[in-house]
């Protein structure tokens, strides 16, 4: 099945470069026709220390924590597959752990996804090494599922992209080489993935609420990651498209929808 990707830029400005690959372990129908991943469509940022928080950031399409100051060679965490509530038209929502893509040109990240094909929700786990395409697994996932994910710098431009659904009993450890990775961003995201025919972000997936746990970044809490940031994910209007809670212990928290666009 035909998939599609783009490249997003920051501060509103779009600038979409599209792609088409074939992928033998493809999604259906809306799943199939739009890829997750990519970089931050960052749209504003100040500084914050509320709640032990030293940056806190806007975006229109990630949501969730980053360490924004280092260089990093790890990031893990564990979420529940949340349910997707599909009343009409097609959405998608995306969660998962990468390097990069905050302030740099390459992300690598390995999650899953819950899309909505009309009043079907369609339910997959992928991996992206940004800016090649994303790649779908074909095993069986399903709400309530438990993932553990994590992305691992090698040397020599290698990475590995570890996922887990411990509930269904599969695993994948991806291996890819991505050239000039900065490593400059560690993160644990909720996203609304690109794009629109027009450019923009497509509507998110009512997810209800998704719990992640066990957020780290080298090895400790993303919570004493250097620069750690709180990303806000916002609409074109600045309304919030869902809620992130505050870290618990350094690397627990929840995000619950609030609105598709």
């Amino acid at each position: 099945m035909l998939r599609r990707w783009c490249i997003l830029v920051a501060m509103l400005a779009l600038t979409v470069g599209t792609a088409l690959t074939a992928s033998s372990a493809s999604a259906s129908t809306a799943a199939g026709r739009f890829s997750p991943g990519g970089l931050v469509h960052l749209v504003g940022a100040s500084s914050s220390h509320a709640r032990g928080i030293r940056k806190e950031a806007e975006s229109t399409n990630w949501s969730g924590y980053a360490g924004t100051t280092g260089t990093y060679t790890s990031v893990s965490a564990s979420w529940t597959q949340p349910t997707g509530t599909c009343k009409r038209g097609d959405q998608y929502a995306a969660f998962w752990v990468g390097l990069d893509g905050y302030s740099s040109d390459t992300v690598e990240q390995t999650g899953s996804e819950v899309d909505c094909a009309g009043r079907t929700a369609e339910y997959y786990a992928w991996y992206e090494a940004y800016p090649a395409a994303s790649k779908n697994y074909s095993n069986t996932v399903k709400p309530g599922d438990h993932f553990n994910a994590s992305v691992t710098y090698k040397g020599n431009s290698e990475f590995s992209l570890y996922i887990a659904d411990t509930t269904q009993k599969w695993s994948h450890d991806t291996a890819v080489t991505v050239s000039g990775a900065d490593r400059s961003s560690a993160e644990v995201i909720v996203e609304a993935p690109c794009c629109t025919n027009s450019g923009g972000i497509l509507p998110l997936t009512d997810f209800g609420t998704v719990n992640i746990t066990s957020s780290e970044a080298d090895g400790s809490a993303i919570g004493n990651a250097g620069g750690l940031t709180e990303i806000i994910m916002i609409d074109n209007g600045g309304r919030d498209k869902d809620t992130v809670s505050s870290l618990s212990d350094g690397e627990n928290f929840s995000a619950t929808w609030l609105r598709s666009n």
